[in-house]
């Protein structure tokens, strides 16, 4: 008979799983810091791809809160990754959304940033998101997104995934123009840059063994 789980068991890993409680200090370290990556961009008005960047034209056109926004985006892509990466991925997931929703709305009620430079915002915040996602990754979670729909759509029609977000989040870019100047788009290309490059470099499987 399988013995219940005890507490010093949620401490416990092994070499290639995270314990439970591992899991959830990971799903909260990286909310926080991709919190703090929106609110630095947002404090520069600037935006970023994905899910987030539709938030963010959404948020910037309406002047509704960025965090309720980005959890009801997200709202379409739990059925896809339930199919496509099972119950325990989907649940990380929707937690973390809506851990990252309370705290983008939380956050500036305690840090107010009065002045930043666009491009700063740009390589530091999407450095922090970038961050916070790797983390998320490593404990088989995300923010959900186009990534989701983009390997699903490999999946069942066979596009290739690298395509379908690039053409994503392209729509995202085109809809920048109705609401940002050139200069601040630039920006926000440059953190989506910094934030890609960060997740390319560091999310390496063959590197890290445990999930």
């Amino acid at each position: 008979m399988a013995s219940k789980l005890g507490f010093a068991d949620l401490w416990s890993s092994k070499s290639d799983r995270h314990s439970v409680a591992e899991d959830a200090q990971g799903l909260i370290a990286g909310c926080m810091m991709a919190s703090l990556g929106v609110l630095l961009l947002s404090s520069a008005g600037l935006l970023t791809g994905g899910t987030a960047g539709v938030a963010f034209l959404l948020h910037y056109a309406t002047g509704f809160a960025f965090g309720p926004i980005f959890f009801l985006v997200n709202l379409p892509f739990y059925y896809l990754a339930f199919r496509r990466f099972g119950l325990g991925f989907t649940l990380k997931t929707f937690a973390a959304i809506a851990f990252t929703s309370f705290l983008t709305e939380a956050v500036p009620r305690a840090i107010g940033i009065s002045h930043i430079d666009p491009l700063v915002a740009a390589v530091f915040g999407g450095l922090l998101i970038g961050t916070g996602l790797l983390v998320l990754f490593r404990h088989k979670a995300s923010l959900g997104g186009f990534g989701i729909l983009a390997l699903y759509l490999q999946d069942r029609l066979g596009w290739r995934a690298g395509f379908s977000q690039l053409f994503f989040d392209s729509l995202v870019l085109i809809g920048s123009f109705f609401v940002a100047s050139p200069f601040i788009i630039f920006c926000s290309v440059i953190g989506a840059v910094v934030l890609n490059i960060t997740l390319a470099i560091n999310h390496r499987k063959d590197r890290y063994i445990a999930m």
